[in-house]
């Protein structure tokens, strides 16, 4: 196993981590938001209940921002109060209320795990962050550190986004922060800092301090309640260093266990040698990004390049015909049950190839179209509509648009997925995507 990394990445001093625990706390219980899931968390006497109310939670906040979060968790909370309400939902159930908020294989997981735990686990939650990884589907090393730091009381830490850059800035880590090694690091930290009489609260308090003070591109250093701990701080206000000594005289060619940042000529020269990658420390910035002053604390944590989504077309046509009622109805049809978007409802489309000239995408439309109606429809009668953007994660999606009313009934292909007609009322109450919305 590699040696400790370098002292200067580190919390070794035990009177300082006890001095952040406090300053951090003292500073969450004063200016921490006011959020539904804490609330339950703090008030639900029931261990299964208040563990089922942290983990809705915390799938949700996946990639998605808590202003967003708010009000889908209100209406989940609502219709689904506990492990066994979700679990007895349907899968269509589960869908219209997750739609809109992105990364939807998440909400399907999510009633996956809650159904083992009621069919398998006689409807208790495992009680610690391993077993609560190894028993449940889709509950990683983070959400499950959460659920059992904050419904239980585990003095364990967790590493998130925020938690990321808050440990990278105070400890002057700029090697690449999603490599193995790095985050391997990050979880020792974070093991070691974890406040054990508070440790739900102080793993919040983290979480919180990321997302609303040690914010990725404007931080707001004054405010923060760790600054005198921020070494990427004290970098910035030492601005120029002291010339750095010879690398031989105070490193020596180290390795993973030798202090390569500890080299012992004080405080100014110790951080010049940090931004240097001097001696191939594997936690420094490498030598070929030096620190950039107009940047400041920003200059942490370090990312690799991230990749460019591929891109994507879609033909997409919106069917409408007269309802009963006289009101316009539009036809939807369900995706597949795996894969992007599975389960959710869409207007009928087809993937393009890139570059597929406008006469042949009607051409294929319409051959997709008449398999659905069973009746011929003709490339001409199309009305091109115009083009929706849309990014997903990985995906950079167009979704050509055209529109086709319809006379009379329409008899739908059985053999094909499901599909029915609705009203915008009931479009907009389906389980749709945000992209179809905008469609």
């Amino acid at each position: 196993a590699p040696a400790q990394p370098p002292a200067q990445h580190l919390f070794s001093d035990a009177a300082e981590i006890e001095a952040l625990r406090g300053n951090l706390l003292a500073w969450y219980d004063r200016c921490k938001r006011d959020l539904p899931w804490r609330t339950l968390a703090a008030s639900e006497p029931d261990v299964d209940r208040r563990a089922y109310a942290v983990w809705v939670s915390e799938i949700m906040l996946q990639q998605t921002q808590v202003a967003t979060v708010i009000d889908y968790y209100n209406r989940w909370m609502q219709k689904l109060p506990t492990l066994q309400a979700l679990a007895e939902a349907s899968l269509e159930e589960v869908n219209e209320l997750w739609a809109g908020l992105g990364y939807y294989s998440r909400g399907k997981r999510l009633q996956e795990a809650a159904r083992k735990v009621v069919s398998e686990l006689a409807g208790r939650m495992p009680r610690t962050a391993e077993d609560l990884q190894k028993l449940l589907p889709g509950v990683g090393r983070y959400t499950a550190g959460a659920i059992a730091s904050i419904s239980y009381g585990q003095a364990t830490g967790v590493v998130d986004g925020n938690v990321i850059r808050v440990l990278c800035r105070l400890r002057c880590i700029g090697a690449d922060s999603s490599s193995p090694a790095v985050i391997d690091r990050l979880w020792d930290m974070a093991n070691t800092l974890v406040d054990r009489s508070r440790p739900g609260d102080f793993n919040q308090a983290l979480m919180e301090l990321g997302a609303t003070v040690c914010v990725p591109k404007a931080p707001l250093c004054e405010q923060c309640p760790v600054k005198q701990h921020c070494r990427a701080r004290h970098r910035r206000l030492l601005g120029t260093c002291l010339p750095v000594p010879d690398v031989e005289d105070c490193c020596k060619q180290p390795g993973w266990g030798d202090s390569c940042c500890g080299s012992g000529y004080g405080p100014m020269v110790t951080v010049a040698l940090v931004f240097a990658g001097v001696g191939g420390c594997p936690f420094c910035p490498p030598a070929t990004e030096p620190w950039d002053s107009s940047l400041g604390v920003t200059n942490f944590p370090r990312k690799a390049a991230k990749k460019q989504p591929r891109v994507a077309w879609t033909a997409t046509c919106v069917l409408e015909r007269r309802g009963r009622c006289g009101a316009p109805e539009y036809l939807i049809v369900q995706r597949p049950s795996s894969g992007l978007l599975a389960g959710l409802w869409e207007f009928p489309s087809l993937p393009l190839a890139l570059g597929l000239q406008e006469e042949k995408q009607r051409e294929v439309l319409a051959d997709h179209l008449q398999a659905w109606t069973g009746r011929p429809v003709a490339a001409g009668g199309l009305r091109y509509v115009g083009e929706v953007i849309h990014i997903f994660s990985h995906i950079h999606q167009t979704y050509v648009v055209y529109s086709l009313p319809m006379d009379g009934d329409v008899t739908l292909n059985p053999a094909l997925s499901p599909s029915r007609w609705v009203t915008e009322e009931e479009f907009h109450a389906s389980a749709v995507s945000t992209a179809m919305k905008k469609v």
